[in-house]
């Protein structure tokens, strides 16, 4: 399945790329659950990690310094090594 994905920083045409495929079961993977740092993003994680606890899944949470811009390369280099999917909460 392709999806169009639209950037808003002076795109001039969309990108199209395919998803990435979602593995068949969560046995043996580790989750990245990263905090953006917007309000109450943490209780939206902390749901989502309890989930995933009941399951045996195991987790590991992450936190960007500040919503406003992108992670840092050291924490994206973290969570890339680390962790095999993540789930990034974007609440308020």
């Amino acid at each position: 399945m392709t999806r169009t994905i639209l950037d808003p920083t002076a795109e001039h045409r969309p990108t199209e790329r395919a998803l990435t495929p979602r593995p068949d079961r969560l046995d043996g993977q580790v989750v990245a659950l990263l905090d953006i740092s917007k309000q109450r993003g943490d209780v939206f994680l902390d749901r989502i990690e309890q989930r995933l606890a009941e399951r045996g899944v195991a987790t590991k949470r992450f936190r960007k310094p500040t919503f406003t811009k992108p992670a840092p390369v050291d924490l994206r280099h973290e969570i890339a090594t680390t962790c095999t999917m993540m789930i990034e909460a974007l609440a308020d």
